[in-house]
C-alpha cells in the first residue's frame, strides 16, 4: 500500500478547518467527473474533504492520479490519500484491469453487465474510506455513484448502499457515526454535469475515459456517456478527444 500524506512533493494538504468545527468528510476521489462532482458537492455541504484515491492497475491509473491531484489542490483539501492495491487487478475478470480483454465500444441502451465491471470493487473502496473515515473521526463517506451506473453495475444500486451502510454501523466502534452519502445516485449523468456547472467543477481536469491516458478515445462507454451529458446540456466537454460521436438521443 502506498500513500499521499503532506510529506508528497507533488501535494500537500490544506488544513481547511480553522477552528468553526466543520465536520469531515472522506470522497472516493477517482479523478472522473463523477467523484469530482461530488467532492464539490461535499464541500458545498460544509464538509471538510479528505479525498481518497485508489490505484488498483487500471489502464488510465497513471491519468486519474494526475487528474485527482490536480482536483485535491484545487479544492484545498484538508487531506490525500493514495491507496495502491493490485489485488483487484491479479483477480481480473475487467475490461480496466486485464490487458487481455478488449474494452467495449460504447452501447448506451445495452442492458447486461459490461465487461468493465470489476467485481465487487465498491465494496473494497467502500471499506478502504470507512477505514480511512474512522480513523479520521470523519462523519461520512461520500461516493459519485448515479443511476445510469446502477443499470450496469450491480455494487452501484442504491440497495448495495444501504446494505453497507448497515456494515458500517455495525462493523465500526460503538462511538462512531459514518453515514454512506451517494447523493446523485437518482440523478443522471447529465444531472451530475449541470450540478458540476453549478458548483464549477473544473471538467477540463477530470478524466473519464477507459482505454487511454489522453486523448480521450470517445468510444468507450466512459466517454460516451459523458459526452452524452455534455452534449444534452449544450456544452461543450473541455477535454481533448480522439472522437467526438454525437450521443444526443442514445444515437451515435
Amino acid at each position: 500500500m502506498a500513500t499521499d500524506t503532506s510529506t508528497d512533493s507533488d501535494f500537500v494538504p490544506t488544513d481547511q478547518s480553522t477552528g468553526d468545527d466543520r465536520p469531515g468528510a472522506v470522497v472516493l476521489l477517482s479523478g472522473g467527473m463523477d467523484s469530482t462532482t461530488v467532492a464539490y458537492e461535499a464541500r458545498d455541504r460544509g464538509y471538510d474533504v479528505y479525498a481518497l484515491h485508489t490505484s488498483y492497475g487500471q489502464r488510465t491509473e497513471h491519468r486519474e492520479l494526475e487528474c485527482a491531484r490536480t482536483i485535491a489542490r484545487e479544492l484545498e483539501v484538508a487531506d490525500f490519500l493514495r491507496v495502491e492495491t493490485g489485488h483487484l487487478a491479479e483477480i481480473g475478470a475487467s475490461s480496466l484491469t486485464d490487458d487481455e480483454m478488449t474494452v467495449e465500444d460504447a452501447d448506451v441502451d445495452r442492458e447486461e453487465i459490461p465487461s468493465s465491471y470489476v467485481p465487487f470493487r465498491n465494496a473494497n473502496l467502500l471499506s478502504m474510506a470507512v477505514s480511512y473515515a474512522e480513523a479520521t473521526d470523519c462523519e461520512a463517506v461520500f461516493v459519485g455513484a448515479h443511476s445510469e451506473d446502477f443499470s450496469g453495475y450491480p455494487d452501484c444500486r442504491p440497495a448495495f448502499f444501504d446494505a453497507f451502510q448497515r456494515v458500517v454501523d455495525v462493523g465500526t466502534k460503538p462511538e462512531t457515526e459514518i453515514a454512506i452519502e451517494v447523493p446523485f445516485v437518482d440523478r443522471s449523468k447529465t444531472e451530475i454535469a449541470k450540478r458540476g456547472l453549478e458548483l464549477e467543477v473544473p471538467f477540463e481536469h477530470t478524466w473519464s475515459c477507459y482505454r487511454e491516458d489522453r486523448p480521450a478515445c470517445g468510444t468507450c462507454d466512459a466517454c460516451a456517456y459523458r459526452l452524452q451529458a455534455f452534449q444534452r446540456l449544450g456544452v461543450r466537454d473541455p477535454i481533448e478527444y480522439a472522437e467526438r460521436p454525437s450521443y444526443v438521443g442514445g444515437e451515435r
